[in-house]
């Protein structure tokens, strides 16, 4: 985690400007008056911009961007920065108010109920706003860009280590049972190896000696002495 962490956190501002100049590019374009749209022009204007934006020419050229040379897909692009200013700002959301997102049983219907239940009744913006509190920003997005390399790691460190612990809490929480109100059984052919019936706390004793079974059969076999 912490070599990629390395290798990509100081270069993600560079897909963000990769987004943006996009659009900016889409902007200018549809700016200009139409005695000034010919080839030449349009080649000038996609340089600058890249200059403008991202620093330089860009190795993924404007002008291969699929979706400005196709009118269905006009201010199409957009909608990608949008949809990740609202990633961000929902994790941010998620931290804030539950603490952490993986495993968190509270993501799933608390998406569900935001985001997809309205399907199209609502708009984009709305939805964002109705979920997190606040007009959608890059505000997130932005932070998340602007930490120091260090400090990501070491979030992310602290993050993983908590996520462990809590983890190994739930685990021994687990070991009592879990009433699935059904018999499970695991069978490998005719061999029954176990059945949670049979076991005073159930499904995880009937894991646990499919657990047991597994090992025995993938463990590499001890070569004997010469």
């Amino acid at each position: 985690i912490e070599e990629d962490i390395r290798s990509t956190h100081p270069f993600k501002v560079f897909t963000l400007r990769a987004m943006l100049v996009v659009s900016y590019f889409e902007k200018a374009l549809y700016e200009l008056p139409d005695e000034d749209v010919t080839p030449e022009k349009v080649q000038s204007l996609a340089n600058e911009i890249e200059m403008k934006i991202q620093g330089g020419l860009s190795p993924r050229p404007l002008l291969s961007v699929p979706h400005l040379v196709s009118d269905e897909a006009s201010c199409y692009y957009q909608g990608y920065t949008l949809a990740e200013m609202s990633v961000h700002q929902t994790r941010r959301y998620f931290k804030n108010e539950f603490g952490y997102i993986v495993d968190n049983k509270n993501v799933g219907p608390t998406l569900a109920k935001a985001y997809w239940e309205c399907g199209n009744s609502l708009p984009f913006l709305e939805i964002v706003k109705n979920l997190t509190g606040g007009e959608l920003s890059g505000e997130s997005w932005v932070d998340v860009l602007k930490e120091d390399l260090e400090g990501s790691i070491a979030s992310e460190k602290k993050e993983y280590y908590e996520m462990i612990e809590k983890c190994k809490t739930e685990e021994d929480d687990k070991e009592k049972n879990i009433d699935l109100d059904m018999v499970v059984k695991f069978v490998d052919g005719d061999t029954l190896i176990a059945d949670s019936s049979t076991y005073s706390n159930g499904l995880i004793a009937a894991c646990k000696e499919f657990e047991s079974f597994v090992a025995s059969r993938i463990q590499a076999p001890v070569p004997s002495e010469a």
